[in-house]
């Protein structure tokens, strides 16, 4: 890598303060920058940083900065930097192009141009793949899935039967769309499966972490939408549907028809109920218990999941309980002496 600062400032919209003749040869992270780096900073309490780093160069936010080294001011530093890491970084990533001889690809499926399908790759019948998309080795598509255009499927991903994936979409490796909804009833003492013959939806620009879980609907659709983005290790169950653009955290686990609004942040490791929806940008904390729907606009935390202000107060007094226990004691050892007193 090796541009000159104007360069950068002029792909990422940004105004140049100092020498915009410097030369830039690398990319890090503030505290990492050596001599050559250009580096960002997006939060202000790593403002102390600005004179320490290394770097020769700072993608900043409009606010004023007193330094001496040269900055580029942007609207927004994260995806400014974002883009420099983009222009700067050579992809070593071959990714499968045209058709492994190993793949088992059913006549029957419907495969478009510049199609990417990497070794033992298994395409049922009635499938169809968009035109630009990437199937690593190792996958299943079943019968009559669909992937749209310019999809990224990672290696040992399984996509069942009548799976609808759009435009797009990343998954990443071991994740398993569409596999039976957790439906059981008893009956005379046995656990009878209950049929789930419904399907799952993954809208445009979605993106689904390493072994994510989708469970298909027992009718109808689980649903994840447009642009929302799924980390790592996620249960998604039957009849699920989420909004727009929301955030799902790692080792989080949605119950059955839940519905989720837009730009919802689950946070890691949170649990939500089935039946019940959680409302427009809602945030649930990390750890949180969901046992009731949410309001939009509400940050949530605690088990059971309660307004964040209130979870605070009430953990506040939780770490006081053990000072509390010990002044009863104390008051209780006083009572006892006074009424013995009285007896006397």
């Amino acid at each position: 890598m090796r541009f000159i600062l104007k360069e950068i400032a002029h792909l990422v919209k940004g105004e140049v303060v100092g020498d915009p003749n410097i030369a830039i040869t690398g990319i890090s992270g503030i505290k990492e920058a050596k001599k050559g780096d250009i580096t960002f900073l997006a939060n202000p309490k790593y403002a102390s940083l600005v004179e320490t780093t290394k770097a020769a160069a700072i993608i900043t936010s409009r606010e004023q900065f007193k330094t001496s080294k040269p900055l580029i001011r942007t609207d927004n530093p994260s995806i400014a930097f974002t883009k420099v890491v983009s222009l700067a970084a050579s992809d070593d990533t071959k990714h499968p192009k045209g058709i492994h001889p190993t793949a088992v690809i059913s006549p029957n499926a419907q495969i478009a141009k510049d199609v990417g399908i990497g070794a033992y790759t298994v395409v049922e019948d009635g499938v169809e793949i968009g035109a630009g998309s990437v199937i690593y080795s190792g996958c299943y598509l079943g019968y009559s899935a669909k992937v749209g255009k310019k999809c990224l499927i990672y290696p040992h991903v399984s996509i069942r039967e009548r799976i609808e994936i759009c435009d797009r979409v990343i998954i990443h490796s071991g994740a398993v769309i569409g596999s039976d909804g957790f439906g059981f009833a008893m009956v005379r003492g046995v656990q009878e499966k209950i049929p789930q013959i419904g399907t799952v939806l993954i809208e445009d620009d979605a993106e689904i972490g390493a072994n994510v879980t989708i469970d298909r609907a027992r009718f109808d659709k689980t649903i994840i939408g447009k642009g929302t983005k799924i980390d790592n290790l996620v249960q998604i169950a039957h009849n699920v549907v989420t909004g727009e653009n929301c955030i799902i955290v790692a080792q989080a686990g949605v119950s059955g028809s839940t519905t989720l609004g837009k730009e919802v942040i689950l946070a890691g490791q949170a649990g939500i109920v089935g039946h019940i929806q959680i409302g427009d940008k809602a945030i649930v904390a990390a750890q949180a218990g969901v046992t009731k729907s949410i309001p939009a606009g509400v940050k949530v935390s605690g088990y059971p999941a309660k307004p964040h202000e209130k979870a605070l107060r009430v953990n506040a007094c939780l770490q006081r309980l053990p000072e509390l226990y010990k002044k009863i004691r104390e008051l209780e050892e006083k009572v006892k002496s006074l009424e013995e007193k009285d007896k006397e």
